[in-house]
């Protein structure tokens, strides 16, 4: 498993050099394993394709977890600064196994057609206020896990995503104090099983968005002050490295700001919560024929400045 999470990194990585941006080399916060090391570990990605920094090397005292580490707010980013600027031995990918930035955060909220382009493949007029749904947390795998088809769909999609992640507990936030609230973006892949989400289960979305596996992320949660504009990302997604969706976030129609208002009037959001923002056109249940993941395919979801994640799908 490590190893074949490694040559599909390496392979990620080979087919992002078409493209013409670079990964931001700024704070990238990881989740990671090691067979030397027990349980879950925070660490700190260099953002050169290198290795990863063990914060608790650095402070023993630091959570294990994100969800943990951020509730700790700017206390704990402050000590992940420290560390990142302390030159610390770094441990090489091969010996790591990266696991999802976030894992059982208390909610992962979803937006529905949030891109213009998205709303104009399907014939359908801009909405005027943000369509949520919900995957359940168990739906979210690593970076470079395998995506699961279930035997009960036949119709199973891909959907890349921008995935913001609540840094600061909130209740009905104002737009203008949003961004306060936010920690930092990652990569999501929205696996779909169409045949669920739009015919089945009362046409309620919710099963068909989250069987086990259907929610990759990362490969690191790149903290706020590190991207320079999360609506002007070009965003991408390759099925067996053919370009299926191409698009830039600046086609969402409701920003980060205006999604945590949203969703803060009915919840309160929690350090560690994860919102997807929506999908750009391209997914494989609009195209003519429809076309759906099957065994043996792999999966680049890719955003600039925040990275590459890869799943094969078995």
């Amino acid at each position: 498993m490590l190893v074949s999470g490694r040559r599909r990194w390496l392979t990620a990585l080979l087919q992002a050099q078409r493209w013409p941006f670079q990964p931001s080399r700024d704070m990238r916060l990881v989740q990671f394993q090691a067979p030397h090391l027990t349980g879950p570990h925070l660490g700190l990605e260099p953002g050169n394709g290198g290795g990863v920094i063990n914060l608790s090397a650095f402070d023993p005292t630091l959570p294990k977890t994100m969800v943990e580490f951020l509730g700790q707010g700017e206390a704990a980013l402050s000590v992940a600064k420290r560390a990142l600027a302390a030159q610390l031995p770094v441990l090489p990918r091969s010996d790591v196994t990266f696991l999802a930035p976030v894992t059982r955060p208390d909610k992962v909220v979803c937006v529905g057609m949030n891109y213009v382009d998205h709303c104009k493949e399907q014939n359908v007029p801009v909405p005027k206020e943000p369509i949520i749904f919900s995957k359940f947390s168990s739906s979210i795998v690593g970076p470079y896990d395998e995506v699961v088809l279930p035997p009960e769909s036949q119709e199973v999609d891909w959907e890349v995503e921008l995935a913001v992640v609540i840094g600061k507990k909130g209740k009905h936030i104002k737009a203008t104090d949003a961004m306060a609230h936010v920690a930092g973006f990652t990569v999501a892949h929205d696996v779909s099983a169409r045949d669920w989400q739009m015919r089945r289960n009362g046409k309620q979305w919710l099963l068909g968005k989250t069987f086990d596996t259907f929610c990759p992320l990362g490969p690191a949660l790149v903290t706020k002050d590190s991207v320079a504009d999360p609506h002007n990302l070009k965003i991408c997604c390759r099925v067996n490295g053919e370009v299926v969706q191409s698009s830039n976030t600046n086609q969402m129609v409701f920003k980060t700001e205006e999604l945590i208002a949203w969703v803060s009037q009915f919840v309160t959001l929690f350090p560690g919560d994860v919102i997807l923002t929506g999908t750009p056109p391209g997914v494989g249940v609009f195209r003519k024929p429809p076309v759906f993941l099957k065994k043996g395919d792999e999966v680049q979801c890719e955003i600039e400045e925040l990275g590459v994640i890869v799943n094969k799908v078995v």
